[in-house]
């Protein structure tokens, strides 16, 4: 039986043997290595990661976070990725409906604790979601902030006990338009009128980046705050 100090392991080595891998690699790497107890999670932002793992393994569990603040054009681009590729697509709930957490917080808990919002809204969910995995992966980039600029491409995730991996950790901006260009891959739609991240449609948590900005900027836009909390 395969322990957690085994993947611990595991993670490390293969971080360092796969840093020049390409993402298919890296994700073969993980489909071998633990077929069905591997994920990917995605925002819906687009699906790259998604259809780089449906190469490799047709039928892999994508794991959506449906916050139930989603923009209408997210929730589309998961059911047009559902739909449309050979993945199988899980959509994952918080404990509380919006309704409830208005009810015990208080209204727009996201513009008065961003962080506790994200807590009962995305982070509870994924842990308790990814309960039946051993490894699970992202689409982060090093090029989205400074705050992901030394993202590993497979590393131990400590706090849920499971191998996490960014198969595009190395990729640009550019290489995921080449990728999506040559491969017909779903975009969000927002992605057209402007966004170039996606979170969750309240303006304080995803904005539109002003003059010069890039990336992440339009996320909690003057907050102070950079990630959700997933990742950290």
């Amino acid at each position: 039986m395969t322990t957690a100090t085994d993947y611990e392991a595991i993670a490390v080595r293969a971080g360092r043997e796969l840093e020049e891998a390409t993402a298919q690699e890296v994700l073969r790497w993980a489909a071998d290595t633990f077929g069905k107890r591997f994920c990917v999670t995605s925002s819906m932002e687009d699906a790259v990661v998604a259809h780089l793992a449906s190469t490799v393994l047709p039928g892999v569990d994508v794991v959506f976070l449906d916050t139930g603040y989603h923009f209408p054009e997210t929730i589309g681009t998961r059911d047009a990725v559902a739909a449309t590729m050979p993945v199988n697509v899980i959509t994952l709930t918080p404990k509380l409906t919006v309704a409830e957490q208005d009810a015990q917080y208080g209204p727009n808990l996201h513009d008065r604790d961003p962080d506790l919002c994200c807590s009962l809204r995305k982070v509870e969910p994924l842990n308790r979601g990814l309960g039946g995995y051993d490894a699970w992966a992202t689409g982060l980039r090093r090029d989205e902030s400074p705050s992901r600029a030394d993202t590993p491409v497979v590393a131990w995730d400590a706090k849920r006990r499971k191998v996490k991996i960014a198969p595009i950790a190395r990729w640009t901006q550019d290489d995921v338009d080449a990728y999506v260009q040559a491969n017909g891959v779903l975009l969000n739609p927002l992605l057209w009128e402007g966004y170039t991240s996606i979170g969750c449609s309240p303006l304080s948590c995803t904005a539109k980046p002003g003059d010069g900005e890039q990336g992440r900027a339009g996320r909690w836009a003057g907050s102070g705050k950079t990630e959700c909390g997933i990742h950290l």
